[in-house]
């Protein structure tokens, strides 16, 4: 069985992420969407709330039947190992994810020579989508139904514009 995880934080998580998930679906037998716990990144939700909005994402999409979603802490090598998956997929929206990305796999790769990493694209409507700017465009109170799932827009909107409690 050939299993890939596919890590990232996931602050939320966008159509392009839910795209690259889809077609990594397609090309392994197992795809886990591995929610990092921690990061360098000032997270908005903590990462089972983030898991909870890629799972809820992901109900009832054709394609990714195949697709589980987990969380976790430590080095990402590690915990591809402990799942005995054989790839590492990661999203390229554009010539700046490049550098970084390629640093990452090559790091992972001295880590953990067995594990491959499969960079993939999303479809060009989500090449410029990152979710900070998913988040941005929200907090202004911009429309992101083309960038992000229900869910996640149902969680920045709570986030960005509460309801006053009625009581």
């Amino acid at each position: 069985m050939r299993i890939a995880v596919y890590p990232g934080s996931f602050d939320p998580v966008t159509n392009g992420h839910l795209d690259v998930v889809a077609r990594a679906a397609r090309l392994f037998d197992e795809v886990v969407v591995a929610v990092a716990a921690s990061n360098a990144k000032n997270s908005l939700f903590p990462a089972n709330y983030r898991a909870e909005l890629v799972e809820r994402s992901l109900d009832g999409r054709d394609g990714t039947s195949n697709v589980r979603v987990t969380h976790f802490d430590g080095l990402l090598v590690d915990y591809v190992r402990s799942l005995g998956a054989c790839a590492v997929v990661r999203g390229l929206r554009a010539i700046s994810d490049f550098e970084f990305e390629f640093q990452m796999a090559l790091m992972n790769r001295k880590l953990e020579p067995t594990i491959e990493t499969i960079f993939l694209m999303p479809r060009e409507e989500y090449s410029y989508l990152s979710s900070r700017m998913v988040r941005e465009v929200a907090r202004l109170g911009g429309d992101i139904s083309s960038f992000a799932p229900a869910a996640s827009r149902e969680a920045l909107h709570a986030v960005f514009h509460p309801q006053p409690d009625p009581s």
